[in-house]
């Protein structure tokens, strides 16, 4: 169950369309879930600095069980994580950083239980 977490500087105007429907989908394709399973949070127009800057910035947190544990899975979820994001946002590579947090099933509440249950 990946949690995503999009927060951006850009204003909601300059947003695409879908843009929560496509990062959904996109992120299905990247961390090999179901879309079903894939919940995404966009929040845009934040006061936000970035390297010491406050231009146009962007910072994605992926949270899920057991694919985003590693460095050599990290890598290359990072790398389809920024085209998409580059292309969407139409912002530069380095004005976009990305979180990786791993969970375990204990650490997600649904159906009034806990995934480990489930």
């Amino acid at each position: 169950m990946p949690f995503l977490e999009l927060e951006t500087s850009l204003p909601a105007g300059r947003l695409p369309p879908g843009l929560a429907l496509e990062l959904c989908a996109a992120a299905a394709d990247i961390l090999g879930k179901p879309a079903e399973r894939v919940n995404v949070t966009v929040r845009s127009g934040l006061p936000m600095v970035l390297s010491g800057s406050a231009e146009p910035c962007a910072q994605l947190l992926v949270s899920s069980i057991g694919v985003v544990g590693s460095a050599e899975q990290n890598q290359r979820h990072s790398a389809r994580f920024f085209d998409f994001l580059t292309a969407q946002l139409g912002l530069g590579p380095e004005r976009i950083v990305i979180r990786f947090y791993p969970l375990e099933p204990w650490q997600i509440g649904k159906n009034r239980t806990v995934m480990t249950f489930l």
